[in-house]
């Protein structure tokens, strides 16, 4: 094998026990040990995609590619912190109903009217309501996550670091935030702050 793969494994198992050890620590020394979630923390071996996500339930995934933007554990503990309260906070469960309901009620209105500009209607309006709701989400995961980090141990301000880094990472593909699921990095740093301020209380 050559030794440019080696290294490459060894690389990104390195950087798979980091991120099991750290989100370890956060479902053990926060409010998410109190959930009836199994966290696992994985890591996506794509280093172009900027991104973490979680399932329902408690599997929680992060791209290399974000891991290596990260500038200290204690960023890595904010992406994962914000992923454990997506999980917490039942965000992906109520979405899929969300999403479910919407579907139907778009069926039944061009069913009952047999109009499909109403069907496009209903369409658009379904999506925003879902949008509004991801941008609540990802506020609520924020808050969630800032706390999360600060009840295991870390610095929660580093959750602003990591804002910083999505921030650049999306420049120069930046839409409204109205049309968008994720509020803008920097309205989010605000909201972060305004926790913070909370958790010193």
């Amino acid at each position: 094998m050559a030794r440019w793969i080696v290294a490459l494994l060894i690389a990104i198992v390195s950087l798979a026990a980091l991120v099991d050890r750290v989100g370890a620590t956060l479902a053990r020394e926060s409010i998410a040990a109190k959930s009836p979630y199994r966290f696992g923390f994985h890591v996506l071996a794509d280093p172009r995609t900027i991104n973490a996500f979680a399932l329902p339930g408690g599997p929680v995934f992060i791209t290399e590619g974000l891991l290596r933007q990260l500038k200290s554990e204690a960023e890595l503990a904010g992406v994962l912190g914000h992923e454990i309260g997506h999980v917490i906070a039942r965000h992906a469960s109520e979405h899929l109903a969300r999403a479910r309901l919407t579907q139907g009620l778009i069926g039944a209105a061009t069913v009952g009217t047999g109009d499909p500009t109403t069907a496009q209607i209903g369409q658009m309006v379904g999506s925003l309501i879902n949008m509004r709701y991801g941008r609540d989400d990802e506020l609520e995961a924020d808050a969630l996550g800032s706390r999360i980090m600060a009840q295991a141990g870390y610095d929660p301000r580093a959750m602003i670091g990591v804002m910083e880094t999505l921030a650049q990472a999306s420049s120069g593909s930046r839409q409204p935030e109205f049309f968008s699921t994720h509020p803008r990095p920097e309205n989010r740093q605000a909201r972060i702050r305004e926790e913070i301020a909370k958790l010193k209380k």
